[in-house]
């Protein structure tokens, strides 16, 4: 049977388990006693198991047995929970997503999970997962014996053959230990360096931890490459020798007939293994099964959902662009004409392409709660890592955004977290001796304003200091010290988005290895988005992200300036007024109006866009009231056309920093409107 045909909804829904686990575990902490939690767990990794042995992910459903067993103990009450307990589990189902994040990105799904693996069979042996790491002469013995046995048992059949078939060709077969220095701060770099010394003097078969690890510095200071090569063992050690923190090189030639006969042997250890388990997993078999028919059964009956290839909706979604133009010329000429027939016939397809839209459209939004969900896990231990007492609120995370935007603003969302705990967040003892509570709080929020979602990030820590910010731009050349008396706060702070600046006195793993926060805002600003920074010293730092609906279609109302047509959300609208001139005052070197008791900021489109003047000023004027957030302004205009749908169309490469213009519209008569962004025009 052809497994390929069900992989998209394997790994759809491995991950869908695994968020369940997560998050169920992290209810867990909170209420350990809670057996019904235990069981939803439980469940969720059963499932994840039998989906990965039947899709022929052994590893992938081997590492998920042994968490399963441990979870089993803990629910048969024959394993106690402890903080230790929880550390490995999370373990597990960090390596689980790596795994199936693998399979989705076109690998095998393979990962060096053996730690983890040992942790969880002490547990389940009844012993501290700590001793996974005990040092002295037997568990080095042992991690010897078990790092050769490794290295033999991940060798493929195929990888087999290219090493035999290498050998009958002339060339050698080494396994290269590398160790680099301790003090080693760009690990990824020196293992790219040595990467590239063995393959000008032959070819790499693979490495232990994987490449991925490798670059990703998931490895203490030594790795292992399977390298073939012509060049004999003192060349191959001189020659990586000469990398830099290249602390000791190792060279072992491959015994092909021994690797062999260890390959065979493995898999009889494994079935004899399994046997010896099988009483015990056949009666838990027996017991899961009929559960798991009968929720089988359920879903069969209950489930309206189907899952539908992104790229499909994508191609729906410009097929309707194209009609909801055409629609807007229909109406225009059924105006023209003014035939009832046709104004009926007109009005009906408006209304039904107008319900289309509505399911079009919601298609292809997801609520951020997707993105959100995998930070309370993050947070936990980075949290234990710093040795910080920290609490997350997630608020807005039913707020929906775009598939593709969805898919893209996790990465950002993740360093700016990291940030904020690593730099942000003080220690337990700092916040208790500023009359702060231990814990820190930091909130993630999202919600929707006019045409545009915004995410907030905010924390209650230490804040940015301004002095080191400008003293760190001066060192750095970014700023003149003349430049640095002149800046608000604000801009002070903007400074930290600046390419490679990072005030950090010690590089650290958590936050971005001190590359800095332009990363960041590169990859906002690619989405056609921006991010902006306030901060308080002692109180914390907010990072405000606001992000567009890039392409989709929207109602609007049509104005007119001059004798040009622009467009405004009416998302972000109030209300329209008809104000005299004589009612306009000035406040602050701007002009105001009286908006119910609100003072209310005018601003003049023609003068903020410089539309040519053909006519003179009357003696009223046309106000369109609109919002960001809290903030209101009056947008002064010459005309009201009317309310439209229309299609949202980005400006392209060549206009990417018009200002407040977040795009433009075709309208019926072919005319083309520039789309107003009232959120850039309300400070």
């Amino acid at each position: 049977m052809d497994m390929n045909q069900y992989l998209e909804v394997f790994i759809e829904e491995s991950k869908e388990h695994l968020q369940t686990c997560s998050e169920q575990l992290l209810e867990l902490e909170k209420s350990p006693q809670d057996l019904l939690i235990v069981n939803e767990i439980f469940r969720s990794a059963h499932t994840l198991k039998g989906m990965s042995a039947t899709m022929g992910y052994e590893d992938l459903a081997n590492l998920t047995h042994k968490m399963e067993n441990v979870l089993d103990g803990i629910r048969n009450q024959k394993i106690s929970l402890n903080s230790e307990i929880f550390d490995v589990i999370f373990l597990a189902v960090d390596d689980l997503e790596a795994m199936v994040m693998s399979i989705a990105e076109g690998g095998d799904g393979k990962r060096d999970v053996a730690d983890v693996v040992k942790k969880l069979q002490l547990i389940e042996d009844g012993q501290s997962p700590l001793a996974a790491s005990a040092s002295g002469e037997v568990a080095a013995g042992l991690m010897l014996a078990e790092k050769e046995t490794l290295s033999k048992s991940e060798y493929d059949e195929f990888e087999l053959t290219v090493l035999q078939q290498s050998q009958e060709q002339g060339f050698s077969n080494y396994e290269i230990t590398i160790s680099l220095r301790e003090d080693c701060l760009l690990k990824a770099a020196r293992v790219f360096m040595v990467f590239e010394v063995l393959e000008k003097i032959g070819e790499v078969i693979q490495s232990n931890p994987s490449a991925e690890q490798l670059e990703e510095e998931q490895f203490d200071h030594s790795f292992t490459v399977t390298v073939i090569s012509k060049e004999n063992k003192e060349d191959l050690k001189k020659k990586v020798m000469k990398v830099s923190e290249v602390e000791h090189v190792e060279i072992h030639a491959i015994d092909l007939e021994e690797l062999r006969k260890e390959t065979q042997r493995q898999p009889n250890q494994q079935v004899q293994q399994s046997l010896e388990n099988a009483p015990e997993n056949t009666g838990d078999a027996k017991v899961q099964e009929p559960e798991k028919q009968k929720q089988t059964q359920g879903k069969q009956h209950g489930s309206k959902t189907i899952r539908v290839n992104i790229e499909r909706l994508d191609i729906l979604l410009n097929l309707f662009e194209e009609l909801v133009i055409d629609r807007g010329r229909l109406e225009q000429i059924s105006k023209e004409l003014n035939n009832q027939e046709l104004n009926e016939t007109v009005e009906r397809m408006s209304r039904v392409t107008g319900d289309l839209q509505n399911i079009i459209l919601n298609m292809r939004m997801v609520p951020v709660e997707t993105v959100f969900n995998r930070f309370p896990k993050m947070v936990r231990q980075l949290a234990r890592d710093l040795n910080k007492k920290i609490n997350l609120e997630v608020i807005g995370s039913e707020t929906e955004l775009e598939r593709t935007v969805i898919d893209e603003i996790g990465d950002p969302l993740v360093h700016l977290i990291r940030n904020a705990l690593d730099h942000g967040i003080e220690t337990p003892e700092i916040r208790k001796s500023q009359g702060k509570s231990e814990e820190g709080t930091v909130i993630l929020k999202a919600f929707h304003s006019g045409n545009h979602v915004f995410i907030e990030l905010k924390d209650d820590g230490a804040g940015i200091n301004k002095e080191r910010v400008i003293k760190k731009a001066i060192s750095n050349g970014i700023i003149s010290e003349q430049n640095a008396a002149i800046l608000t706060d604000k801009q002070v702070y903007e400074l930290i988005f600046a390419s490679g600046f990072s005030t950090a006195e010690v590089i650290s793993d958590v936050s971005g290895r001190g590359v800095g926060l332009d990363v960041v805002k590169n990859k906002i600003e690619s989405l056609g988005g921006s991010v902006s920074i306030d901060s308080s010293p002692g109180q914390g730092s907010t990072f405000l992200i606001q992000l567009p609906l890039t392409l989709s279609i929207i109602s609007v109302m049509l104005i007119e300036i001059q004798q040009e047509k622009f467009a405004i959300p009416l998302s972000s609208i109030i209300e329209t007024a008809i104000i005299k001139k004589e009612d306009i005052m000035n406040a602050h070197n701007q002009q105001v109006i009286d908006f119910r008791g609100k003072v209310l900021p005018l601003l003049f489109l023609k003068d903020v866009f410089d539309v040519p003047v053909y006519m003179e000023e009357e003696e009223f004027y046309s106000v369109v009231i609109v919002r960001k957030g809290d903030k209101m302004a009056g947008l002064v205009v010459d005309t009201f056309i009317g309310q439209q749908e229309i299609v949202l169309k980005t400006l392209g490469n060549y206009l990417t920093s018009v200002f407040a213009i977040s795009g433009a519209t075709i309208l019926g008569d072919g005319q083309v409107a520039l789309i107003i962004d009232c959120n850039a025009l309300i400070k």
